[in-house]
């Protein structure tokens, strides 16, 4: 299945766009979506220990299930003060 995932901040600028369209399994989980965009932009990886997960506007755990209609967005570490 096709999933969007949409990418914001440090990941928007190492990607080089604002969102990945990636090819997944049914109901994949964010564990394997993670791999999935790291497979896709290998310059995420050096991010990727350190983002947050929203799937359908809620914080998501690597065990929530991916479907095709979920609204997905990589949430970069954020600093400043």
């Amino acid at each position: 299945m096709k999933v969007r995932v949409k990418l914001f901040a440090a990941a928007r600028e190492l990607a080089g766009r604002d969102q990945l369209e990636l090819e997944i399994t049914e109901r994949a989980n964010l564990a394997e979506l993670r791999l999935a965009v790291v497979e896709a932009c290998p310059a995420l990886q050096r991010i990727m220990p350190h983002t947050l997960w929203a799937v359908d506007a809620e914080y998501a755990a690597d065990d929530a299930i991916i479907d095709e209609r979920s609204e997905i967005a990589l949430i970069p570490p954020v600093s400043g003060g």
